[in-house]
Formats: structure tokens, C-alpha cells, sequence
């Protein structure tokens, strides 16, 4: 899956605008909070922002820190939607207990390796249930617990 593809299938996870009382992240169009939005320059209504903004928003942010376009076919989707909702950091901790390296968050060479080396889906599979473990301990599981095992089970499901 290329970056394209990746977010055109996250846009189908994040919807268009929210404003959810409970979410933590307050107003957002196309999952994008507008503290986000913000710090990447745009200005306007979030209502109003265009999905351009929001492609080149999720590229810079949270598909080049996570380096997903070197990561292994099987996990590289799984590893940017986990950092869209989590952040970058969070996600690559992620990857790399799964690969069985120290987790500081940041993708050197020795997590490279690890990850390339190791079994896809068994990497796949460790990374998905250590996120799903850590959002069911959020304080914002009641309110949207359901939607992001979902969005994980659709993971599992579609990596099978």
C-alpha cells in the first residue's frame, strides 16, 4: 500500500468533521484536530478544510516519521493508522516491542533491521493487541471504545 492508498483508506476510518464532547482532540475534519491543523499552517474553518490539506497534514506528520514506506507490506498500514490515532512515537513503540527491540520511538537501524526481519503477520499480530490493550485503558474508551476495536479488528481482518 502506498501513501495514496493509505489515505484514502484512513479517511474512510476518520470521517469528515467531529466535534465530539468526550474526544480529547476537540474539533477535527478528516480526523485532523484542529491543534494540528494549526501547527501545519492552516487557518480557516475546520468545517472548511480541504482534503489536499489533510493528505499533505497525515504525509508529513505521521506517514514519514513512522518511515512507513520502508516497513514490510503487511504492517506498513497498520503502523500509520496507529500513528494517526496515537501519535508517531506511540506507534513505532509499538513496532518495535512486537520486533523484540529496545522501544524508544524512533526507527534506527537496528529497528530496521528487527522489523524486516521478523515474521509479518506475527509482527502485525503483537503490534495490533499491545495497541488495543493500551486504548482499552484510555479514559476515553467508554466513548469510543467500540469504534476503535473495530478499526482494529478491520486490521486483523484485512491483513489476513
Amino acid at each position: 500500500m502506498n501513501f495514496d492508498q493509505a489515505f484514502h483508506t484512513l479517511l474512510g476510518h476518520e470521517g469528515g468533521y467531529s466535534n465530539h464532547p468526550n474526544d480529547p482532540g476537540g474539533e477535527t475534519m478528516w480526523g485532523v484536530t484542529a491543534a494540528v491543523a494549526r501547527g501545519a499552517g492552516y487557518s480557516g474553518p475546520m468545517r472548511d478544510m480541504p482534503t489536499d490539506t489533510a493528505k499533505g497534514i497525515y504525509r508529513d506528520l505521521y506517514w514519514t516519521p513512522v518511515r512507513a514506506d520502508e516497513l514490510p507490506a503487511p504492517v506498513r498500514y497498520a503502523v500509520f493508522d496507529a500513528a494517526v490515532n496515537s501519535g508517531p512515537g506511540q506507534a513505532v513503540r509499538w513496532l518495535q516491542r512486537a520486533a523484540g527491540v529496545a522501544d524508544d520511538g524512533k526507527l534506527g537501524p537496528v529497528s530496521m533491521a528487527a522489523i524486516t526481519a521478523a515474521d509479518p503477520e506475527a509482527l502485525l499480530r503483537k503490534m495490533l493487541a499491545a495497541r488495543l490493550a493500551f486504548m482499552s485503558s484510555l479514559p476515553a474508551w467508554p466513548a469510543f471504545g467500540r469504534g476503535w476495536a473495530r478499526r482494529i479488528a478491520s486490521l486483523m481482518e484485512n491483513a489476513a
